[in-house]
Parts: C-alpha cells; structure tokens; sequence
C-alpha cells in the first residue's frame, strides 16, 4: 500500500480509471444514502439527484479543494421521524430548510469569529454520546425493518439478514479496497432473489426515463424547533469529517479552504435538498475511507461519482429496481450501520481523550446518554423535544452553566 502512488486533490485521472473509480465512490455511499429515503418513506430517486448536484455545489464552492461526497445524513432521521408522522414529510422538508438555512448564517458566524465557541457549546464530553445516539436510538429499528420482531419470523427473512449481515461483517474485515464497499447490498438482493421474495412486476412497467419526484418544503415553527438542534450535531460532524479527510490528503482543510467555505457548502446544500424534496446531505465517511484505501483524492473522480448519481436518478427503472431491496436486506445493513454510528460517538470520546477523572465529564456524558435513552419527552406547546434531540439540548445547557462557573472560580476541576 505504501508503494501505491497517491492520486492528489488537484491531479488528473485518465478516463480508463476515472470511470471506474467514480463508480466505486458512489457505491461506497449507495447503500447508507438509500437507506434513509426507505425509512422517511420516499423515492430514493430525488436523492440520488441531490446527492451528485449537492457534491458538485460543496466542489464550488470549496474551490475544489476538499474531496468530499455529500450523502444522505443520518443525524436527521429522530426528530424528522417525529415530525413525518404527526404533520408530513412536507413539513419535515421545511425543518431541513430551516437547518440548512441556520448552518449557512454559522458558516458565517464562523469566518468572523473562528471555531473556539463549538467546543463551550458542545464539548467532546458532550458531542461523543449525542452522536452516539443517532445510531442508538434507532437500533431498534433495524430489526424491525428485517421483520424479526414479529411473533414468528419468516425463515426467509431471517436467511436474507444474515447474509447481508455476514457479508457486512466479514467484508469489512476480509476484502480489501473496492470488494470492502460494494458487495453489501448485492449480496442481500441475491439471497432475497434466491429465495423468491423479490417482485420485478413494477420495474417491468417502469420507463426508462423518469423525473425525479420532487416536492415543495411546507413551514411550521413546531417541526423547525423539533429539527433545528440537529444543526450542531452536523456541525460537528462536519468538523470531523474534515479533520479526519485533511490528516489522509495531508492539509489542513480548516485552513484551506477554510471551515467556513465547506460548511457553507454542506448546508447550502441541506437547504436546497429540502426546498426541492430530498433529505439533508452531509460528508459521508464512507467516501473518506475509500480515499484512504485507494490513495486516490482526485476531485474529478468525486465529480464523476457525483454526475453518475445525477444520471441515475433520471433512469425510472433503476430507480424502481433500488425499491424492491426487500426489508431484511436494509435491515442487514443497518443493523451494522447505527452500531458504526454509535461507535462513532465513542470515538470522538476516545480521540479527544477525554478525561473521566473530571466530575464534569464524567456528568455530561452520564447525563446526555440516560438522557437520550430513556424516553423522557418535553413538550413545549406543539413542540416535543425528546431522544437525541433533547439530550442535545440538555448537553449544551450544562455545559454553558459549567462555563460560567469556570468563568465564576466555582468548579473544583477547572484547568
């Protein structure tokens, strides 16, 4: 690996590699990004759509600089889940709006003021357990969606989890570079084909070409404030994502561009994904760990991937084929996929190196999980804050108290 030649962020890429190379990024990102319009229940189309127009739009205005692939996010799905079943996805849409909007006013809050705040706000005590709850707090649905949580589970369904299960695990562990992304989703869908469970009627009847489905954004201020606290988990997120993109490419991406540019672009983006119909796209670190793999960081490779996703999204039955992927299959796959995103959480505890001898943070980060896990639910006229969102919340109100005190000489473990 060490004697593969690195491919950098500015270098052109012959077409006989482009291609292929395109098709492996946006196979890396194809399977977590579908897995978020089945759950709020839409056409994985408009999607795809966004995802390569959202790609091309953060290129922009990073000015090629940063090699990232935007992707469905997975921080949004609590409270938009939330809002979907008591007013719409049309209202859920707004949020994102709304979220995208606010994140392009920090973006620049950001370029004015620099970076310091985040940690006040939400420090790693604080952030590492409210990502970990984005993958938590859904576990059980993974279940759910392979259909084991009925009385008698249909053996079918069982083979078809474990396959897609197996193959997650183990090829994660085993393969190596394109064969560690990509074979997934195809296994599953081979085993649901195998087994009969899969219905081609309507792809069948599906043209070839298609629009996507796209549908205007409806606004209501409960469903903003239920979505809005999410933005700081993106943010930090983003943060991450670029830290880590940065140390693999070797630059310092919070320089050059800057923060400020590629947040921009990532919630210029979320925003116009909402205006349009489709959920919010975030950096995805599924493309990060192909870079890493490949040694290939060329933009025009991402750029690719991305005009491939917009052509797919065109193609009414591909888009109807990514339809029939049975329950168990999406099960199987996030079944791993809220675990890693759990994990994630940990490891910004790890990677911070947090230290649990302090009372404060040892606090933050008990407080936050229980928070976050047991149920408890607040309301606020038609608003409900519970889950991740809440603990989020309750994680950036204690820390500003544990500022002023520091501030005030009050704490006994202050620097």
């Amino acid at each position: 690996m060490s004697e593969r030649k690195i491919i950098q962020v500015e270098d052109k890429v012959p077409f006989k590699l482009l291609l292929p190379l395109s098709i492996q990024h946006m196979f890396a990102m194809f399977g977590a990004s579908v897995l978020v319009p089945f759950i709020f229940g839409i056409n994985p189309a408009i999607v795809l759509f966004m995802n390569g127009v959202g790609t091309l739009i953060f290129m922009t205005v990073t000015k090629g600089k940063a090699p990232a692939y935007l992707g469905s996010s997975f921080a949004f799905l609590a409270p938009a889940g939330i809002v979907i079943s008591k007013m719409g996805y049309s209202y859920a849409l707004g949020g994102f709006v709304a979220v995208g909007f606010c994140g392009c006013i920090l973006s620049f809050i950001i370029y004015k003021c620099g970076t310091e705040w985040i940690d006040v706000v939400l420090p790693p005590a604080a952030m590492g357990p409210v990502v970990a709850l984005i993958g938590l707090e859904l576990s059980g649905s993974a279940a759910s969606n392979a259909g084991l949580l009925c009385d008698k589970p249909d053996m079918k369904n069982v083979i078809v989890f474990l396959v897609t299960l197996g193959v997650a695990i183990f090829g994660n562990i085993l393969f190596r570079g394109f064969l560690s992304v990509i074979p997934i989703l195809i296994a599953g869908y081979v085993a649901a084909f195998c087994l009969g469970i899969l219905d081609f009627s309507q792809v069948a009847a599906a043209s070839w070409f298609a629009l996507p489905n796209f549908q205007p954004a409806k606004f209501d201020m409960g469903a903003i404030l239920m979505i809005l606290p999410v933005l700081l988990v993106i943010t930090s997120e983003h943060i991450g994502h670029q830290v880590v993109t940065g140390k693999i490419i070797g630059r310092d991406l919070l320089k050059d561009p800057g923060l400020h540019r590629s947040l921009f672009g990532d919630n210029f983006s979320t925003m116009l994904s909402g205006l349009i119909g489709s959920v919010p796209t975030t950096t995805y670190g599924e493309n990060i760990g192909v870079m890493a793999v490949t040694k290939v960081y060329s933009v025009r490779v991402i750029a690719g991937a991305a005009v491939l996703s917009i052509i797919c999204s065109f193609v009414g039955k591909l888009s109807m084929l990514i339809q029939t992927i049975p329950g168990p299959v999406i099960g199987g796959i996030s079944f791993l996929l809220y675990g890693m995103i759990g994990a994630s959480g940990i490891r910004i505890l790890v990677d911070a190196q947090v230290d649990y001898g302090k009372s404060r943070n040892l606090t933050l980060t008990s407080v936050v999980f229980v928070t976050g896990l047991s149920g408890i639910a607040v309301n606020f006229g038609d608003v409900q804050l519970t889950g991740m969102v809440l603990a989020c919340v309750v994680a950036m109100i204690l820390s500003l108290i544990f500022y002023i005190l520091d501030k005030l000489k009050l704490t006994n473990d202050r620097d």
